[in-house]
């Protein structure tokens, strides 16, 4: 699709296919037929498609869909593009935390992170995200170098994507005092959030009741890897939501993963959902590569999956539970394929986690890689379409739910701040002199 813009960068998107659900009403699957009025890069006005003949400034749509550009509120730029020197050697969860802790080791200086996270950056600009939380693996002393480049990508992308970020330490560094007191310091001078990564652990509780205490010191905001595993056993989601209650942490907090409850006893789950709901935490969904990693056995020979890997992102939303998806890993031990589309997230997410009919309802959850982590994450941008803001918008040709899901969509517009962006994606031979 070519969009040519008018010289007075006024004109209008018409007969626009947009979901309710991203213009105010939140909870509608509907589709409403409207003509986009955009002036300087602000959306001016939005009223039911009036008709009329297509000329300069009346940029006809056809019924195509226009959906806000895309929030990705749980990456991991710093570990991106890495497989070509670090693969995983039998594609287990175990299987990649090794071969990452290998390569952060061997190669994560400075000028290493920040080309592979620039490169990221510029493959979700091409792919229609305006804003992005990245987890940044901060077992001291990596805390020291990618902090740095962090910043400095804030820096650079600023006006462009919004960029925040997660520290992320494992259990030991946790119950670290000098060393979550180390990390946690630097992340409050960067303007981040305090996270980690745990699953089944006997010191569970006091692992959440440590990091809770030491952001509540700080005055930081909590986003934790949780039961990113395939043993029912799993209780760090249980254990963060009671420290939250018993503690009464004020602070955000947001829990990705949580693949556990899906095989435990409904009982279980349903118990575990209701204290989560009750504890305000927000779960994101991986879809993608979790289905990817989880249910995988390092034995001989093939072996098929038995589950998909997913959280119970249905339920979790019935509870009432604030739920959202993203795209976690891109080319590293942890998922070998994506490319940070938020598209994509959508898409497979429709097939991985059956949200996806009645179809007649199925565009709520358009919210859930825009306005819903938006709102969770505390962006700037909305991830909304509605009058008065910003034209941040993916057109697409297709003009309903089975068009749009039925291709990748590689012809999408993408227009910020009103004009179209070049999405020409970058090309993985930049990287080639890192890969050794």
């Amino acid at each position: 699709m070519t969009i040519a813009i008018p010289s007075t960068g006024r004109y209008t998107l018409a007969n626009a296919n947009v979901p309710a659900a991203v213009m105010g009403e939140p909870n509608s699957g509907a589709l409403r037929l409207v003509d986009i009025d955009i002036a300087d890069g602000m959306i001016t006005s939005i009223a039911p498609a009036r008709g009329g003949p297509a000329d300069a400034t009346r940029i006809e749509l056809d019924r195509g869909l226009v959906l806000p550009a895309f929030v990705d509120m749980h990456t991991h730029l710093d570990k991106g593009h890495i497989w070509p020197r670090k693969q995983n050697p039998d594609g287990t969860w175990l299987g990649a935390l090794m071969a990452v802790g290998e390569d952060r080791q061997a190669n994560w200086a400075a000028s290493d992170v920040e080309r592979r996270m620039d490169f990221a950056l510029r493959c979700a600009w091409a792919h229609g995200s305006a804003a992005i939380r990245t987890h940044i693996d901060s077992a001291p002393p990596q805390h020291e170098i990618s902090w740095d480049i962090l910043e400095s990508m804030q820096a650079r992308w600023a006006g462009r994507i919004e960029l925040q970020a997660v520290a992320l330490i494992g259990p030991d560094d946790i119950l670290n005092a000098d060393n979550l007191r180390a990390v946690a310091t630097r992340t409050k001078a960067a303007k981040g959030l305090l996270g980690g990564s745990t699953g089944v652990h006997p010191d569970n509780p006091a692992i959440m009741r440590a990091l809770l205490e030491m952001a509540g010191s700080l005055d930081l905001d909590v986003d934790l890897h949780i039961d990113e595993t395939g043993d029912p056993a799993a209780d760090a989601l249980q254990c963060l939501a009671d420290a939250v209650i018993e503690t009464g942490f004020a602070g955000k907090v947001t829990a990705g993963h949580c693949c556990a409850i899906a095989i435990q006893p409904e009982p279980t789950a349903m118990a575990t959902i209701e204290r989560v709901a009750r504890a305000g935490i927000a779960v994101v969904s991986l879809p993608i590569c979790n289905m990817y990693l989880q249910d995988r056995r390092n034995i001989e020979g093939v072996r098929t999956p038995r589950w998909r890997g997913v959280t119970l992102l249905n339920e979790l939303k019935a509870a009432g539970v604030s739920v959202a998806m993203a795209s976690d890993n891109t080319r590293d031990p942890f998922y070998a394929y994506g490319d940070l589309d938020g598209f994509e997230v959508l898409r497979e997410g429709a097939r991985i986690l059956h949200f996806d009919h009645p179809q007649s309802e199925a565009f709520g959850w358009v919210r859930s890689v825009s306005a819903d982590p938006a709102t969770i994450g505390g962006f700037s941008y909305s991830g909304t379409i509605s009058a008065g803001g910003p034209a941040e918008l993916v057109l697409f040709r297709a003009r309903n739910w089975t068009e749009l899901m039925a291709r990748p969509q590689t012809d999408r517009t993408i227009l910020r701040r009103g004009a179209p962006i070049d999405t020409a994606l970058p090309d993985y031979r930049e990287l080639d002199d890192l890969m050794g």
